[in-house]
């Protein structure tokens, strides 16, 4: 990992993730010496690393976009429950209304039920808000691009 990214995950709050190593597991061999088996081990073993280090970046932005889509659910509900309290009264408005076709009573019941309605209308759009920052894991689709250019790019110079 270079000094950038580390740079970079430091100030975006998330966890640091296991890295390749950058230097010589096997110190003091000549690049010659060694075998086909351990170049093979190092590959695998970098190469899991690296998955794993994916995974984990993935894990963590998916985390925190289902976090922040609960708590729109919150403003959501309450938006419901309220517009669900807010018919009791405009059936009462309606049923007044019919009753005694004087406005004092009713009036009153329809001002209740235009607030009811305007608070749920904020919680609305307050849930709406919190939803619509969801943005999915961009950082774990960028990374992972880079790995699969860099992986081809290897490849094509064997």
């Amino acid at each position: 990992m270079t000094s950038a990214q580390q740079n970079d995950r430091a100030g975006s709050g998330l966890p640091q993730v296991p890295s390749i190593p950058l230097t010589e597991d096997r110190v003091g061999l000549p690049p010659g010496d060694q075998s086909i088996g351990a170049l093979v081990k190092d590959a695998t073993t970098h190469l899991s690393t690296l998955v794993r280090a994916e995974i984990e970046l993935a894990r963590i932005e998916i985390g925190r976009d289902v976090k922040r889509g609960l708590r729109g659910s919150v403003f959501f509900l309450v938006a419901l429950t309220v517009l669900l309290f807010s018919l009791f009264f405009f059936f009462f408005a309606i049923a007044e209304l019919l009753a005694d076709i004087g406005l004092y009573r009713s009036a009153a019941y329809g001002i209740t039920f235009g607030g009811m309605l305007l608070f749920a209308g904020l919680f609305g759009y307050l849930g709406y808000k919190k939803v619509r920052g969801i943005k999915g894991p961009k950082r774990t689709i960028k990374t992972t691009k880079e790995t699969v250019a860099a992986l081809k790019r290897s490849n094509d110079d064997d």
